[in-house]
Parts: structure tokens; sequence; C-alpha cells
């Protein structure tokens, strides 16, 4: 009798866990803290009032040998742009890294870029969501373009999205890596891995309710400032699901949303965990569409 009272007891406990993590989402700490606010209104008092065309927002969880060459990459684009007339602000977020990120993103912005690259250190790793989230937030592009920090899409693909942006009056244009799938560059990557973007795909679709995108993950958007305030302002998840919440958010509010193809090279050193990291993005994605079709979370910030 005892033995079954235990193991009902632990049978119980474990259940309760499993809730617990399943529901996470929906009970974790508001869209935004107040230490979050403060911190930022600070950091933006000490920055220039004037706008700029472009903001690229480049998230940075330890990546002191990979954002380097992505840095140099993007100088000749952005410097033969800026010849043009075109002005330019760089975002580097620090997501709270244990390894030097900061000094050598600030280092290699006083020699390549050194009126126009800023860096934000976050106090604590939240994210990939939450460090575009704070590097978004406090731009003054009229544009917004989220960057790896792998630079694994093309800068120079960045002309592409504008162009489509601004020819169909699209908030919201993702870089897309589906006309890649059939061919030796995905092909290489390992079974398991490949079937897992299939399913994920099909995921994403069917329960996170994002249709017609094939290409969610892809870390190279481009956002109107308009819309990027409002869905950034929207933004619950804050780590790699945070993209199908944002594209979710955009569709429901009936934004334009665009896809075109990238230039992209897979690059060592990825920081996702397949098995840890699928699990956790489906619980994610599961929440988004349970939390804004039961009202808990809602469209419109205060209604």
């Amino acid at each position: 009798m005892l033995k079954a009272l235990v193991a009902a007891a632990a049978l119980l406990y474990a259940l309760t866990q499993l809730l617990l993590w399943a529901t996470a989402p929906l009970f974790g700490p508001p869209r935004d803290t107040k230490l979050d606010t403060d911190a930022r209104e600070a950091w933006l008092k000490r920055r220039p009032k004037e706008s700029v065309q472009l903001s690229v927002v480049v998230p940075a969880y330890d990546e002191r040998d990979r954002l380097p060459p992505t840095l140099r990459l993007m100088e000749p684009y952005l410097r033969m742009r800026q010849k043009e007339g075109f002005s330019f602000e760089i975002i580097v977020v620090d997501d709270g890294s244990k390894d030097s990120t900061a000094a050598v993103a600030a280092a290699l912005g006083a020699e390549l870029f050194p009126d126009e690259l800023v860096v934000v250190r976050l106090p604590a790793n939240r994210g990939k969501g939450g460090a575009v989230k704070e590097g978004v937030l406090r731009s003054r592009g009229d544009f917004i373009l989220i960057a790896d920090a792998d630079g694994a899409t093309d800068i120079r693909d960045h002309a592409s999205l504008e162009a489509r942006s601004l020819a169909g009056d699209y908030g919201v244009v993702c870089g897309s890596r589906a006309h890649l799938v059939s061919t030796d560059q995905v092909a290489r990557r390992s079974f398991v891995r490949n079937v897992l973007m299939r399913g994920f795909h099909a995921f994403v679709t069917i329960v996170g309710g994002v249709a017609g995108i094939r290409d969610t993950q892809c870390g190279f958007k481009l956002f109107r400032r308009r819309e990027a305030r409002v869905l950034f302002a929207h933004l619950h998840l804050e780590r790699w699901a945070f993209d199908v919440e944002i594209l979710y958010v955009a569709l429901a509010l009936r934004y334009r949303v665009a896809e075109v193809p990238v230039n992209w090279t897979e690059v060592p050193g990825s920081k996702v965990d397949l098995a840890r990291d699928s699990l956790r993005m489906a619980r994610d994605i599961s929440c988004v569409r349970v939390a804004y079709l039961c009202g808990r979370w809602r469209l419109l910030p205060g209604k």
C-alpha cells in the first residue's frame, strides 16, 4: 500500500512539473518590466534624436569569434550606400554574454563604424528574442533590419528586402532560405536536422497559425519602423520561437508580409540544441496560439 502511494505521489509530481513546464510561457514575466523600460529610456537619452534611414540590429550571445567577420562584411556595403546619401546605425545587443562580445564589438565599432555603431549590454541572458526586442525599441531607423551575428545571410540582400518593401508597401519582409531546401547546401545537413526542419514548418503552419511563410526562422528580416514598434511591443516570447509570435501578430493585424530569397551559408558555432530547443519551441509556439485565441495575450496594446 505504501509503495503504491509513493508511486502515485511521484507520478502526480511528475505530471505537475510537466504541466508547469508546458504552460510556463503563459504565466511568465510581463512583456516589459519597469526595469527594462527604465534602462531603455536612460540609454535613449544619451543617444542623438535624429532618425536614420536604417537601423541594423545584431543580437549577440558569446559571439566574440563570429561577430568580427560579420561586421567587416557589413562595412563595404553600408559605406557604399552611405555615399548615395543613405544614413544608418548598427546596434549590437550583447545578450548577457559570458565572453568578451561587448568589448570586441565596441573595439571593432571604433575601427569600422566610429559614428554609427553602439553596443547595448543586457545584464542577464534573455534569449535572442529579448535581445532583438531591446535593439528594435532602441533604434532610430525608418527601417529596421534584424541580422544574425554569424553573418550567415549576405548583408547585400538588404537591398532586395528594401526594394520589396518599398514596391509593395510591405511592413515586414522576411529573408527566406526556402529556395535552398532542394540544394546540396541543405541536403548535406544531417538527416535528423532536415526532418526536424520540415516537421517544424508543418507545425508552425498548423499549430502556430502562421500560414504562407515558408521560412519563419531566417535571422534576416526587415521591418518598417511603425510596424516594428507595434510588433515588438507585443512580444512575449524571448527565445528561439519569437519569430513565430511576431509573424502571427503581424498576420493577425493584417500587416502586409512578404518573403524574399536570400543568399545564405551555414556558419559553424550555432547555439541551438536540436533536442532541447525543438521541444521548447514546440511548447512556445503552442502557447502563442492558445494565449492569443483565449485572449490572455491581446493583439492591441491596452485593448
